[in-house]
């Protein structure tokens, strides 16, 4: 999507806040220390960054360092260019065209080249166009998390291993923020794809619209990449085109990841790093003196004593919210409203959602008031203005409002990965302020909690940041935020579905024009605001901390979390 709004932000605020916990003593009299521990709150089940699994748990956090891409996101929540993959530019055409060129001297770690045809298989399963018929019409053969951007692709211009590929838009589609395609964490190696759905040249197989070879590479690129839970790990489907490779992963262990030695760009500063997962339990890692670098959710865990780091608590570029499902109990946009106007929006930020030395405008500095304009864009404070009537805690009309839905009562079941003490709070707090409405809310947070349980109907409303992620998330351009709300999307767990905001936010692709964004994105925040499909409530706050002796570790409150540079993590004592 078109980013919603220039963004006005403290240059390196982030970098600079983070670099200052780097560069202490100096290096001479100390001893580097060969492996660094991690412990960040995304969770470790695939590989795959593009599926909607991938992106619900936080995969890009964790390998946009081992699946590299033609950009990452940044500290800030920018996109930034990696050309040690290659280089990526748009290039004069009637159409929209972008011209990828992969660096000559790229491989995996498995020795087998990058090339284009890992383009050409992320483009198949992210554009949507691959169905297979459904009860219901055409079902993707592809889980994606998102087709964004994918699906304006007309075609990719590619010869099966070569290093060049010419990605060309349908005409009138111009996709704006064309950066975040082919991205870290989502690009996947095709060759391992083609040999697990015995398929012997992928690009030829999607280029023929061969369904019965396009359907066994969605199979594979569905569940072939997730990690079994008994942790063995087959290596050889799980190769690197970055500066680490995994070496091993279990519940014992952590996944451990190690210089890759077929790596062509700058070397890892340090050979081995070893990420802890959510499953893990930090305290008990933090007080082994097991981790050096702590990135998870500000006060979701209860005793984590980070005396001697150096902490960052700061407002994430996710957007702490409840996700709202749209059949069931609250089937009707009536049942909806009148769960909004019983949560008690400015409460929960006071308690839960402020950082130390809060900023005057921006992120972190008060309510989100928006389902997709970020609050540091200049059209914020020009969008919002539908949000005043949801302050929160407004029994009295939340119980009107349930009458006129035709109920007497609702429950409201809110899910979450636990354990979280925030959230634990955060539904405790909800659960009182709605309970003079006539609302009931249960906390039905658990270990195996994930957002799919909404469109199952195990849970009413989901509880996390944006696109229903309990850990890292976020970017500048808000991409996301619009997708999740998208009909059909895969982060739309709510099944939200309404041909008005999907024409708006294809509109918001493609023109530029201020005014007319400002006009789109004040449309679109008064119709979320009417349908209610979430409810935003703050920036969510992350707690990112560098042990003592921790150098070149950059905060990064984003969907790519602190890792986003862990190659140049050095640890001396």
């Amino acid at each position: 999507m078109r980013p919603p709004g220039t963004v006005m932000r403290p240059i390196g605020v982030f970098a600079a806040a983070a670099l200052a916990a780097g560069l202490m003593a100096g290096c001479a009299s100390r001893d580097h220390v060969p492996s660094i521990g991690y412990a960040t709150d995304a969770t470790i089940v695939t590989y795959n960054g593009g599926s909607t699994l991938g992106a619900t748990s936080g995969s890009v956090a964790v390998f946009s360092r081992v699946l590299t891409g033609f950009f990452y996101t940044g500290p800030d929540g920018q996109q930034v260019a990696d050309t040690d993959v290659g280089t990526a530019k748009e290039v004069p055409g009637e159409s929209q065209t972008i011209q990828y060129r992969l660096n000559p001297d790229g491989v995996y770690s498995d020795g087998v080249p990058t090339s284009c045809d890992d383009l050409v298989l992320t483009w198949a399963a992210r554009s949507g166009q691959f169905t297979e018929p459904g009860d219901g019409g055409p079902n993707p053969l592809f889980d994606a998390a998102s087709t964004d951007g994918y699906d304006a692709i007309e075609r990719v211009d590619c010869q099966s291993g070569s290093r060049d590929a010419t990605v060309v838009f349908r005409p009138g589609r111009r996709y704006m923020p064309w950066r975040n395609l082919f991205a870290a964490g989502e690009m996947m190696p095709a060759h391992v794809a083609a040999r697990a759905a015995e398929v012997p040249d992928v690009v030829s197989a999607i280029q023929a619209r061969d369904l019965d070879a396009v359907g066994r590479l969605a199979q594979f690129w569905n569940t072939g990449w997730t990690f079994p839970a008994d942790g063995a790990v087959d290596l050889s489907r799980f190769p690197s085109s970055g500066p680490y490779r995994i070496e091993s992963f279990s519940e014992q262990e952590g996944l451990v990841l190690v210089a890759n030695s077929r790596w062509w760009g700058n070397k890892p500063a340090t050979g081995r790093i070893v990420v802890w997962p959510k499953t893990t339990d930090p305290t008990r890692k933090v007080a082994d003196n097991a981790v050096a670098v702590v990135d998870i959710g500000a006060g979701s865990v209860k005793n984590l004593d980070v005396s001697g780091f150096s902490v960052h608590t700061l407002p994430g570029r996710g957007v702490e919210q409840v996700v709202l499902s749209t059949s069931g109990a609250f089937a009707t946009a009536q049942a909806r409203r009148a769960f909004a106007l019983c949560v008690p929006r400015q409460a929960l930020f006071d308690e839960l959602g402020t950082v130390p030395d809060p900023p005057e405008t921006g992120l972190g500095s008060g309510l989100s008031n928006a389902h997709i304009v970020q609050q540091d864009s200049l059209f914020y404070p020009m969008t919002i203005g539908a949000a005043n009537a949801f302050t929160g805690a407004d029994a009295v009309n939340a119980a009107q409002a349930l009458a006129a839905s035709g109920a007497s009562n609702l429950t409201v079941r809110i899910g979450y990965l636990a354990p979280d003490a925030r959230r634990a709070r955060t539904v405790a707090l909800i659960a009182d302020a709605c309970a003079p409405a006539g609302i009931t809310v249960t906390d039905a947070g658990s270990a195996d909690f994930t957002p799919d349980q909404l469109g199952e109907g195990a849970v009413d409303a989901v509880l996390g940041s944006t696109a229903s992620a309990s850990g890292p998330a976020g970017s500048l351009d808000a991409a996301v935020a619009i997708t999740a709300l998208r009909t059909g999307s895969g982060l739309n767990f709510g099944g939200f579905g309404n041909d008005r905001y999907d024409a708006i936010t294809d509109q918001l692709a493609v023109d530029d024009n201020s005014a007319a964004q400002l006009g789109l994105l004040t449309e679109a925040e008064n119709l979320l605001w009417a349908e209610l499909p979430s409810i935003p409530l703050f920036a969510t706050p992350r707690m990112i901390a560098f042990g003592t002796g921790l150098r070149n570790g950059i905060a990064a409150p984003t969907r790519f979390g602190s890792g986003w540079n862990m190659d140049r993590w050095v640890l001396e004592r």
